[in-house]
């Protein structure tokens, strides 16, 4: 035999089989391919989501299916010339043979050097895999239609620079495995087309927050009240400005101070509270349990408490409250209309110096439109109608004021409502606060109807998280002494 027969028996053997040469050319050529692209994306950090599709979504695994063809052409689909390599009789001859044992210490190299350039191909697109689709251009913008209003209100939100992976999974191994059965059954839904519109928020498959939330938030570390002051825009001719001034009581969750007091009572670890929803979204709350550091519990329970607890006996859930109670929308923030508007004025996207924009704006934007293109055109239109037919006179002098504000409130509704998703106005329910109807938030269990059996009740005294300084007043006497005016 020569000196690489046990080389030339494997290429060989590998011409024969059409199975293994397939595979051979698949690997030879996308291997620069995907070595190349690789490096390009290591050295530049390539953000476009499509780009690290092409790469390790499609070349990764021809790379390894042609791999996987190569063996599998070469051991089971011979040809005409059996490859003996591997084999029982084959290999004896190589190890107890000194003249051919010499040679196979020769033909090592070669297979050394064709393994290690795979096992390092694959270990970097592995590597590079992992974090492309940890990425959040890949959660955000990877299925665009279905994943485009989460990722607009979390790129306008105040989590905007901490990555989808840090809340929706954090740390550990267990719940990088559960994200991505749930990834591969969401995407499964995404090609079927069998996906809801609007997405439901997933406050039952987040994990507790005490895992991902408080890596950055410490509660036990809050003291003191908190300052809110919140600028509104009235939809009279001159688009007043007023103020909201409240005094938070954030309180804290015990550990450094002397006691837990304040909203983050709620989660002091000497207060463990548990209560029974009976629908999905947890909106509905018949019964809250409170026990103290003492072990004593009270229970809470509305006057239909019975009833509800027996209809939904299947599906009725006990939990203990933490953050995400509350805070159930703390990156995918959607902004009622109003705020959405105000915040536009705020910034200058819409001049406040142009008559009666806020009660307009507010009138374009409330339609319910079939698309986002459609209310683009709607908004513009809407807008340019009532401004030419009842302020002639104020565009003509200053045409700029209605493009800005045309702009500027179209920038309102794209960033809150999603036609093509089901999403409009309202839709996702933020349970900070209570909301304009009073029914929301804080009220599912605040609402004086929680009682326990010796009357006490679960207050609805919307002093008992804050203090009402001001409300809607343009000028209001706090503001000036904070400011010191």
């Amino acid at each position: 035999m020569g000196q690489f027969d046990m080389v030339k028996d494997f290429f060989l053997g590998m011409s024969r089989s059409r199975v293994a040469l397939l595979g051979a050319m698949v690997v030879t050529v996308v291997t620069p391919l995907l070595v190349g692209y690789m490096l390009v994306d290591t050295l530049w950090h390539v953000q476009n989501p499509y780009f690290g599709a092409a790469v390790y979504l499609v070349l990764g695994p021809v790379f390894l299916g042609g791999l996987a063809l190569i063996f599998i052409g070469s051991f089971f689909f011979r040809g005409e010339r059996e490859v003996h390599l591997f084999t029982l009789e084959y290999l004896r001859k190589y190890f107890t043979e000194p003249e051919m044992f010499g040679r196979l210490r020769r033909n090592v190299f070669l297979i050394v050097l064709l393994t290690s350039i795979n096992i390092t191909v694959f270990s970097l697109f592995l590597y590079r895999a992992y974090h492309y689709m940890e990425s959040t251009s890949f959660c955000g913008q990877f299925c665009h239609t279905v994943m485009n209003p989460e990722f607009t209100a979390y790129q306008n939100g105040p989590h905007s620079r901490v990555t989808c992976v840090e809340c929706h999974i954090g740390a550990g191994a267990d719940w990088f495995v559960k994200s991505k059965i749930s990834g591969a059954r969401q995407l499964v839904a995404v090609v079927a087309d069998t996906y809801p519109r609007p997405i439901a928020t997933p406050v039952h498959g987040l994990r507790p927050a005490r895992d991902t939330c408080e890596k950055c938030h410490r509660p036990e570390l809050f003291h003191g009240d908190k300052l809110k002051v919140t600028n509104r825009f009235l939809d009279d001719e001159q688009n007043s400005e007023v103020h909201d001034v409240l005094l938070m009581k954030v309180g804290s969750a015990g550990d450094r101070a002397q006691s837990s007091h304040g909203i983050h009572w709620h989660i002091a670890p000497e207060n463990r509270i548990t209560y029974r929803a009976t629908d999905h979204s947890r909106m509905v709350i018949p019964e809250v349990r409170l026990t103290g550091k003492d072990g004593r519990e009270i229970v809470f329970r509305t006057p239909d408490a019975d009833k509800l607890l027996a209809e939904a006996a299947a599906k009725a859930e006990e939990r203990e409250m933490d953050c995400i109670d509350c805070h159930n929308r703390p990156s995918h923030v959607y902004l009622e209309v109003e705020d959405a508007l105000d915040r536009q004025i705020m910034e200058g996207a819409i001049p406040r110096e142009l008559p009666f924009i806020k009660r307009q704006a507010l009138a374009a934007v409330t339609v319910k439109y079939p698309s986002s293109e459609a209310a683009r055109t709607g908004i513009s239109e809407n807008l340019t109608r009532w401004y030419q037919q009842n302020q002639a006179d104020v565009i003509k002098a200053r045409p700029e004021l209605l493009a800005r504000a045309i702009a500027g409130t179209q920038t309102a509704y794209a960033q809150n409502v999603f036609p093509e998703m089901n999403i409009g106005w309202g839709t996702y329910v933020k349970q900070i606060g209570h909301g304009p109807d009073f029914n929301i938030g804080c009220f599912r269990c605040h609402d004086d109807r929680h009682k326990s059996a010796d009357g006490r009740t679960i207050s609805a005294d919307c002093n008992t998280c804050h203090t009402m300084l001001a409300m809607e007043e343009p000028n209001p006497p706090i503001l000036k002494t904070l400011r010191g005016e």
